[in-house]
């Protein structure tokens, strides 16, 4: 089958490149001409493991173009699938726009029988708004309603191992009101993926286009509130001496729970959560519906992204010896140990680290920021802050420093011999008279090597032995 993906942002490259190494031909359409030649050349666009070598592959064999070419696109595919975004508008609605223009666009190019496809998050009731828009541009041109489909089919894309849940992904969803459109989506992916039929049972949701589109919100908000369920839980185990790991272990071994997304820490980010959250709330206000346990998840997820900064600013009062009047964190330097919002990713979109960053900024301290792979976001969000300082070195970022925070679990900070790093810390030339040096674990990442022995260490959730 010919496919053509609009929108080459996270979700339409990664989709486009595994389509394409499935045998599917795909041209993948964007309207920034660097890009697309950039693409051409076989130069990965974003950081996503395992997506740049498919992509060369896929180049080098000719089953994927880029073109800024849309209506050339659309005329020689037989699906074709809109992945542009849908950013938050002020009032926390999604931003339909890019959608919307997408499918005018499919109205006004449509050649013969194709499938309009909604692989963007969309609240629902979007696809009778983009029906809509085709309609109208069918009138305009050939004055009458062409055949055509149109179908839901949500993407489920964990960044950092995106390329991997396109290829064994939990489930497919393929939302349509339309017997021939449903045909034409399950020739598509037995092309991908060749399920057998009782594979297709545990694989292929069939459903409604409504239901197609509330399934993707649903399950992020889901996964959001257990996180922020976690970190609250995770904030009252600290006042009482319990351990929030022992606690979502106990939890997570119930088969009715399960043990995924309760892993405390400083709250969660993204392109798709906390977007996806004010969507379906702003939704919900407008069918007059309070959704109330969503707006508390997205409200503790605001707070705990905050904790970070109030756990260090005690720790260092804490060491500190002064009284609360003559502490500040002014002139202060502290190591940030990740940007992104998760591992394995470059995205910094929400990311809790932004948080932090600024309340060291407002509170005067200075502040060396380390990442793998995060670092250019970073810059181009603190561009004209010249307390900041990059490294690209993890060790040299928590040289002559106050503390460090550790705020994304890359492996890569797992891995360190922080026994020399604290040798390093207390030897330096810098200016402090701690004997602990205070370390705030924001992902409770180093709680196996027992740094609290040696550090004033701070994780989430957990209390540790009070230093003599």
């Amino acid at each position: 089958m010919k496919v053509a993906i609009i929108g080459t942002g996270y979700v339409g490259l990664v989709t486009g490149v595994c389509f394409a190494n499935s045998g599917v031909d795909v041209i993948c359409v964007d309207n920034n001409e660097n890009k697309i030649n950039r693409l051409n050349s076989g130069e990965c666009i974003i950081y996503e493991p395992g997506l740049e070598d498919m992509l060369r592959t896929v180049v080098r064999n000719n089953k994927i173009k880029f073109t800024t070419d849309i209506k050339k696109a659309i005329e020689e595919s037989e699906v074709v699938f809109s992945a542009v975004g849908t950013p938050p508008g002020e009032d926390g609605s999604a931003d339909l726009r890019y959608v919307l223009a997408v499918a005018k666009t499919f109205g006004e190019c449509q050649n013969d029988y194709k499938v309009f496809v909604t692989k963007s998050t969309v609240p629902v009731g979007t696809a009778d708004k983009v029906r809509e828009v085709i309609m109208n541009e069918h009138r305009k041109r050939f004055g009458m309603v062409r055949d055509f489909g149109l179908c839901s089919n949500p993407e489920f894309l964990k960044e950092g191992c995106a390329v991997e849940d396109v290829i064994h992904p939990d489930r497919i969803v393929i939302g349509t009101n339309n017997e021939q459109a449903r045909k034409v989506m399950d020739k598509l992916y037995d092309e991908v993926y060749g399920f057998s039929e009782e594979r297709k049972l545990d694989k292929i949701v069939h459903c409604d286009i409504w239901s197609a589109e509330m399934i993707k919100y649903a399950s992020n908000a889901m996964l959001a509130t257990r996180i922020s369920f976690i970190n609250d839980i995770a904030n009252l185990c600290e006042r009482t001496g319990a351990d929030v790991e022992m606690v979502a272990k106990g939890m997570g071994l119930d088969r009715r729970i399960g043990p995924y997304f309760l892993k405390a820490g400083c709250g969660y980010g993204g392109s798709c959560f906390p977007k996806d959250v004010k969507a379906l709330i702003k939704t919900g206000e407008e069918h007059g519906v309070d959704m109330k346990v969503i707006k508390a998840a997205e409200e503790t997820n605001e707070c705990q992204k905050n904790t970070l900064f109030e756990k260090l600013n005690e720790a260092m009062y804490a060491v500190s010896g002064l009284s609360r009047d003559k502490f500040s964190l002014r002139g202060k330097t502290i190591a940030v140990l990740g940007c992104a919002f998760k591992a394995n990713t470059d995205d910094m979109r929400e990311a809790p680290a932004i948080n932090l960053i600024n309340s060291l900024i407002l509170h005067g301290a200075n502040v060396n920021v380390h990442d793998p792979v995060a670092l250019l976001n970073c810059k181009v969000i603190f561009a004209d802050e010249r307390l900041v300082e990059y490294y690209d070195n993890v060790c040299a970022c928590c040289t002559n420093v106050d503390a460090i925070v550790l705020v994304t679990d890359w492996q890569e900070y797992q891995q360190l011999d922080w026994e020399y790093i604290r040798e390093e810390y207390i030897n330096s030339d810098h200016k402090h008279n701690y004997e602990y040096p205070v370390f705030i674990d924001g992902r409770n990442a180093l709680v196996g090597q027992e740094l609290w022995k040696k550090w004033f260490y701070v994780g989430i959730g957990k209390c540790f032995p009070a230093k003599e």
